[in-house]
């Protein structure tokens, strides 16, 4: 059938995952770091994910392509929202009581600085005289189970969720590599899509202060590896 349904410019696709993120119905993917449309009958040509792309690769477009197919949409959502192996989330065979007590944590806190969100963390700090700064994806920390002592140790940590926070890191971040000598950045992110928008954020916000600061990122996997 002929109708209007999203068609992206490969070229100009940065690879930041940030429209990907934003495609409710799970059409867009990532391939080899740029976004596809993996499956057409999955868009629904409401373009949520437009306004998401910062490089204008995405546009629409009239053509022949297979019907929006929601219940095959609602189907794959049902399917994300299973509990996993693990029995989280949802699950009722790792329920804690209200008044079960804790014992001292065997291992310390490497953190240094507080607060931790970038929304909230000063803009010019002694903390980052000299520093070498960790920007976190906030699931890393669950993720990888050593986080403290492999990335949080030595570093001021700063984290966030581009999916989940309203705001322009960007912009947060140049401001605070421009008011302040840091030293390094160190980012960690997950193998997600959306995490995509948050290594997007770092790069320009590095650009825009005008400082050539190091950059490492480290990729997390849901299941605790670390990618090269």
């Amino acid at each position: 059938m002929l109708r209007r349904i999203i068609k992206i410019d490969e070229e100009k696709c940065s690879g930041c995952g940030l429209c990907a993120a934003a495609c409710h119905e799970g059409a867009i993917g990532m391939v080899e770091g740029k976004a596809k449309l993996l499956r057409e009958d999955y868009c629904d040509g409401l373009g949520d994910c437009l306004p998401a792309c910062p490089e204008n690769a995405i546009s629409f477009e009239m053509r022949e392509a297979p019907a929006y197919n929601e219940a095959a949409v609602l189907a794959a959502k049902k399917a994300k929202e299973a509990p996993l192996p693990c029995s989280c989330p949802g699950s009722v065979s790792q329920t804690i009581r209200a008044d079960e007590s804790f014992s001292a944590p065997s291992v310390p806190s490497c953190l240094g600085n507080f607060p931790v969100q970038i929304q909230l963390a000063p803009v010019s700090s002694p903390w980052f005289d000299q520093a070498d700064v960790l920007i976190a994806a906030d699931c890393t920390a669950y993720a990888y189970g050593n986080f403290h002592q492999d990335f949080i140790r030595g570093r001021v940590t700063l984290i966030g969720c581009p999916k989940l926070d309203n705001t322009q890191y960007a912009t947060k971040l140049a401001a605070i590599f421009s008011s302040n000598d840091v030293r390094s950045v160190t980012l960690t992110r997950m193998t997600v899509p959306c995490c995509g928008g948050l290594a997007y954020a770092v790069k320009t916000a590095i650009e825009m202060s005008g400082k050539d600061i190091p950059l490492r990122i480290v990729t997390v996997t849901p299941d605790g590896k670390l990618l090269p």
